[in-house]
């Protein structure tokens, strides 16, 4: 019997041992999947996790969570994660993954790394069109919230200065392309492009003439234009940049025509309209509007049915189908439909802010200057995308051709050029069909992968 017993203990070991070793041979290879490969690499670079040895950067070397990358002199290594993100990082630079999760569909991805010195190139993935605050990368200087896009971020001392000092081409001048950035959005807010592309906007995000702004169910935004014109959408809106130039040093040539689709907004007219009213009009569904340095709502709830008010200056109603206009003062009304035309006495949007109620930092989302190019500290050139760059005491919003900086001293600003080591970048994109030939043009001094 005590054999017995002690042969059924022995099994009952056994198999607890082969129970153990197979669950941890799972959780082994759980934690062992890895965040992404090297897809390129030239020169001498190495990925190390923490407590392990070194491994050399070369094609195909597997990545994982807490891997430290780092390149020497004239190194420089590709790297494609989980999500499609691809990166280039730079030469004498340091990147840590300090976290990377990624589920194809899942609602917590998330991404932090942590650049140390030098820089990278990058083109980021899935992780970042999926939520605006999943992506980030921190630095001794400040936080980069990346919200889907395509930007250069190089840690400056004085090497950066020496790289501008070479270039002999002229600095392009670092204009804010925008037409409007979104202040206190809240809820659901797109932009879809003439072409039908549609993408997510968030707080900073920037619409450009010809795009379509929609919000969804419970949602409002507002859009504050260059010319310091405020527009509040309200909810199930659809509006439309037809039309917007401005050059603050000539804003009599400045031109500012919109189309509200369907749903309603308050604006507040700004330089443009100041300068020139006959450039700036509203169209509608049932009727078109002039402004003369004004405070006006419309609500076009319904596709054939539009009510006009005006709270500040006077408005010039156009019915559609009609030559003769109606001209509004400060609380006065009209209801334009199929049917005929009532006045009003009061806005039907009451409870949606008026946009000149809403406090909007101008500096942070269009101003230039105060920075120099050779400033050492963190800059950052957007190709395409929206990047939130954020110290412990300012924040600046970038959009599309805008190129930022951040001190250590916790300022942020815009450069009025933008810095030559930027401009006549020759380290390859991160989706260079040829790194390689790249590369030794770029020693050789032919050709240069300028910023596009």
């Amino acid at each position: 019997m005590r054999t017995l017993t002690a042969g059924w203990m022995q099994r009952g070991a056994l198999s607890g041992w082969l129970l153990a070793t197979l669950l941890t041979g799972v959780v082994a290879s759980v934690q062992a999947e890895p965040t992404g490969e090297v897809e390129f690499a030239r020169g001498v670079g190495v990925a190390q996790a923490p407590g392990q040895a070194p491994r050399a950067l070369g094609k195909g070397l597997a990545l994982n969570e807490g891997d430290r990358l780092t390149t020497s002199d004239g190194s420089t290594a590709i790297v494609k994660l989980q999500d499609g993100t691809r990166m280039t990082l730079r030469p004498n630079s340091e990147l840590v993954v300090q976290k990377y999760q990624f589920k194809e569909g899942a609602s917590d991805n998330s991404m932090l790394l942590q650049l140390l010195r030098g820089g990278l190139r990058a083109i980021t993935g899935l992780i970042s069109k999926g939520s605006s605050s999943a992506a980030k990368i921190q630095t001794a200087t400040a936080t980069i919230g990346i919200r889907g896009t395509d930007f250069d971020a190089r840690l400056c001392g004085p090497e950066c200065r020496a790289e501008s000092s070479k270039v002999i081409e002229k600095p392009r001048l670092n204009a804010v392309l925008a037409s409007a950035k979104l202040v206190a959005a809240q809820g659901e807010i797109s932009a879809i492009d003439g072409a039908g592309s549609k993408r997510s906007v968030v707080d900073g995000g920037s619409i450009y003439a010809g795009e379509t702004v929609v919000t969804g169910p419970a949602s409002k935004v507002v859009l504050a234009f260059r010319d310091e014109s405020r527009l509040t959408l309200g909810s199930n809106t659809q509006f439309r940049v037809d039309s917007f130039v401005f050059d603050n040093k000539n804003p009599n040539e400045g031109r500012f025509l919109v189309s509200l689709l369907r749903g309603s907004l308050r604006a507040l007219t700004g330089l443009i309209g100041k300068a020139n009213t006959r450039n700036v009009g509203f169209t509608t569904a049932t009727a078109t509007i002039g402004i003369r340095g004004t405070g006006l709502d419309l609500d076009c709830a319904a596709s054939d049915a539009c009510s006009f008010f005006t709270w500040l200056g006077t408005i010039e109603v156009t019915p559609n189908g009609s030559t003769a206009l109606q001209t509004l003062q400060a609380g006065e009304g009209l209801f334009v439909s199929r049917d005929g035309i009532r006045p009003l006495t009061a806005s039907t949007l009451e409870d949606l802010a008026r946009p000149d109620r809403v406090q909007v930092n101008m500096p942070q989302l269009f101003s230039s200057g105060g920075v120099s190019g050779e400033d050492e500290g963190l800059f950052v050139f957007v190709r395409e995308g929206h990047i939130e760059v954020a110290t412990a005491s300012q924040t600046l919003q970038l959009g599309r051709g805008e190129t930022g900086y951040a001190g250590k001293d916790g300022r942020t600003g815009r450069p009025e050029s933008m810095p030559l080591f930027l401009q006549a970048d020759t380290v390859p994109m991160p989706n260079s069909s040829n790194p390689m030939l790249l590369n030794v043009l770029s020693e050789l001094g032919i050709g240069s992968n300028m910023c596009r």
